[in-house]
């Protein structure tokens, strides 16, 4: 005969323990809102559990490595922070209605963007965002790798579910290039801007590279996945791309916070995509775009398997391809896919 009263006991442990794991990110974000001592009773209150679920997830919290102080008959304070980067740091400072929810954090991964395809095939919701601390494969356009090291940079996947056509993906890499140089301007103050079509790029320098990936079958569209790797911290760069590569630690001086960085440009793309989708287009998009353009009115080589040929970049149309002006007046509508556009005088 089993002991109900042990059965009882296990069960409202293993609930409290369940809680606690459920509310860390809440009550994470909930002590950073208030910047001062917040009473256990108010947290019970709050969040409708009881004080040990709370004092079970402020320990956990402190073991993640957060600095909060428990004093009695005041609460708890959530101490001035060092950088920390993980889940609960992401959920706690998500600010956003669906981009980006939910997070899933990894120590490691081969690819953020093959863990979001994974995902995405196995009905992961749109918004879904895979975030890992470092890659061991990380890929760029054209299956170059990306270097990946940990605590260092950011690597993110963001998993999206469109109901339009096929022909309207590809707009979705210049929607999130838009949000990454957003993301980096409010962050940080650096003049983040873009060269067409999925490199970010301060001082002349790539800071941050994008790769959008699809699931068609059919002409429908199953799933994107947007893959975004941005150079952050102090590093050296191999001697190949030394001269075209920096970091936001290069331009800005200090170690930019790469949790707020992520939720910035989530915030940024979740409003940007939503402009696009509704216009079916990039058209409302138009102008800020072209003003984040680098080589805007600038002499570009655009490098075609068909021909190179140089001209004058005039900005992008509403469907992303860039225009550039030829010498003879003529204007070239110039697609992405195996096409390059380079400087006259080098990366851009």
């Amino acid at each position: 005969m089993k002991n109900t009263g042990t059965q009882d006991k296990n069960e409202e442990k293993e609930s409290i323990i369940q809680e606690s794991i459920d509310m860390k990110s809440e009550i994470l974000a909930f002590l950073r809102q208030r910047g001062d001592y917040v009473s256990g009773q108010e947290l019970c209150e709050h969040f409708g559990v009881s004080r040990t679920a709370v004092w079970k997830a402020i320990g956990q919290l402190k073991k993640e490595g957060y600095h909060i102080e428990a004093v009695q008959n005041r609460g708890y304070l959530l101490l001035a922070e060092q950088e920390l980067f993980g889940q609960y740091e992401l959920e706690s400072r998500m600010n956003t209605k669906w981009a980006g929810r939910p997070v899933k954090f990894y120590n490691s991964l081969n690819s953020t963007n093959l863990q979001a395809k994974l995902d995405a095939e196995n009905g992961a919701a749109e918004g879904t965002l895979i975030v890992a601390d470092m890659q061991t494969a990380g890929r760029g356009r054209k299956g170059r790798s990306w270097s990946s090291p940990a605590g260092t940079n950011v690597y993110f996947t963001l998993i999206l579910k469109p109901d339009y056509a096929v022909e309207k993906a590809s707009m979705v890499t210049l929607v999130m290039g838009m949000a990454v140089a957003e993301g980096i301007r409010e962050i940080c103050g650096a003049e983040a801007q873009i060269k067409w079509p999925n490199d970010i790029v301060i001082s002349g320098k790539k800071v941050c590279g994008i790769l959008a990936e699809m699931s068609v079958e059919r002409e429908y569209l199953h799933y994107i996945v947007i893959g975004t790797g941005i150079n952050v911290g102090e590093q050296s760069f191999p001697e190949e791309i030394a001269d075209v590569a920096t970091s936001l630690w290069a331009e800005c001086g200090y170690k930019v916070p790469r949790a707020e960085l992520i939720v910035s440009v989530m915030k940024a793309f979740e409003e940007y995509y939503g402009i696009f989708r509704e216009a079916g287009s990039l058209e409302p998009l138009l102008d800020r775009y072209n003003r984040l353009l680098v080589n805007r009115d600038r002499e570009v080589r655009v490098l075609d398997p068909k021909g190179e040929f140089r001209g004058i970049a005039r900005g992008i149309n509403r469907t992303g391809e860039l225009l550039v002006e030829r010498p003879d007046g003529s204007v070239a509508e110039v697609y992405a896919g195996e096409v390059s556009v380079r400087g006259v005088y080098g990366y851009v």
